[in-house]
């Protein structure tokens, strides 16, 4: 028994080991800024929603490296210089971007996929490995197209997002889910004032949704990632940046993550942290609550207090005539009804209540 037990302490300890490295750069986490919900960004190109974005959400060029083309992070602003900002809001599982990127030279002339991209590749669960078919464990075991609905782009997404697209469609979804790209799951929208070939300044703005299973089957046979306060995604980005619209191959390969493969192995991702919402967001105290109906045949209920502040006391009243002072009470209800809920709290910088009607609803 003792040699079982050690040797489960030993395999826990490996697996806890390889999972903090099945990541790159592992002591870099990027942080994702969480937007009020009355605060939401308009898809319309416009900068002015991310104004309230503090500096250090920033990722510029200085954060990139041709793992290609040998540059590695010596990359001239004057040929190319980008900033991107990343956002979320709680109750939605959108990620938002926007993308600014002045490049001496945009190539988005021709109708194939040789065109200034920026590839994005998200893994919203962080479970890392392959998401595309040649990098598959078993690619001998597969014909290449069986795979490819299998199993290409379905644990993480990648996007090849043009910039700009010209006449073409906004991104190329590298797996056989299109669905992505379109409303209700990705919207876009661009602002610049270039010809194909000539500098200049473009703002693209867009969200996508992160999915934890994505099917080519479509939205009804497919799990959307959760997105929570302080939940670490993997997540990273490649500038494609031609600069010849006769070349076979770009002239760099400027991403994120410092390795090549990061664009099909989502272990070769960064980390990505959800932000709480910032403090000037907030009021001093606020009352908020939410519920699972822990066992409907019983009518248990188990609330959570989900209030912000510092907070020295907290009053449930079930709507039933019964109470709780606990933070977070279970409560069983001795007859079927949808009930009116109230939290209130108190602490040094005052108190708040807040009330859902008849959401905590028995049979």
């Amino acid at each position: 028994m003792r040699t079982l037990k050690l040797f489960l302490i030993v395999a826990l300890l490996a697996f806890a080991a390889a999972s903090a490295l099945a990541i790159e750069r592992p002591n870099v986490v990027y942080k994702v800024f969480q937007f009020p919900a009355d605060k939401i960004p308009r898809i319309d190109g416009n900068t002015e929603d991310w104004d309230i974005v503090p500096e250090d959400y920033v990722i510029g060029t200085d954060q990139l490296s041709d793992t290609v083309n040998g540059h590695g992070t010596n990359i001239d602003p004057k040929d190319l210089d980008v900033r991107v900002r990343v956002g979320w809001v709680k109750g939605l599982n959108r990620l938002y971007f926007l993308y600014e990127a002045y490049d001496n030279y945009w190539d988005f002339a021709r109708n194939d996929l040789h065109n200034d991209i920026f590839e994005l590749v998200v893994d919203g669960d962080l479970s890392g490995g392959a998401n595309i078919i040649d990098m598959h464990p078993h690619r001998s075991l597969l014909d290449y197209w069986q795979g490819y609905f299998r199993f290409q782009n379905v644990f993480a997404q990648n996007y090849h997002i043009l910039t700009p697209p010209g006449d073409k469609d906004w991104a190329f979804v590298w797996g056989c889910q299109s669905w992505l790209k379109r409303l209700p799951w990705a919207n876009a929208a661009y602002s610049y004032n270039f010809k194909p070939g000539e500098s200049g300044k473009l703002v693209l703005e867009f969200w996508i949704t992160a999915f934890d299973y994505a099917s080519c089957d479509g939205p009804q046979r497919s799990m959307e990632s959760s997105l929570e306060e302080n939940k670490l995604i993997g997540m990273s980005w490649a500038v494609l940046d031609y600069d010849d619209v006769n070349a076979k191959n770009y002239r760099g390969f400027y991403n994120l993550s410092h390795k090549t493969t990061m664009y099909g192995d989502a272990s070769d991702l960064v980390q990505f942290k959800l932000m709480p919402l910032d403090a000037k967001f907030h009021k001093p105290i606020e009352a908020h609550w939410d519920f699972k109906i822990a066992d409907m045949d019983r009518r248990l209920v188990a609330f959570h207090d989900e209030s912000y502040g510092k907070i020295t006391s907290w009053k449930w009243d079930f709507g039933d005539d019964t109470s709780s002072t606990e933070q977070h009470p279970t409560h069983v209800y001795q007859k079927a009804g949808a009930y009116n809920v109230t939290l209130s709290v108190e602490g040094p910088e005052g108190s708040a209540k807040f009330t859902r009607l008849g959401d905590v609803t028995v049979r």
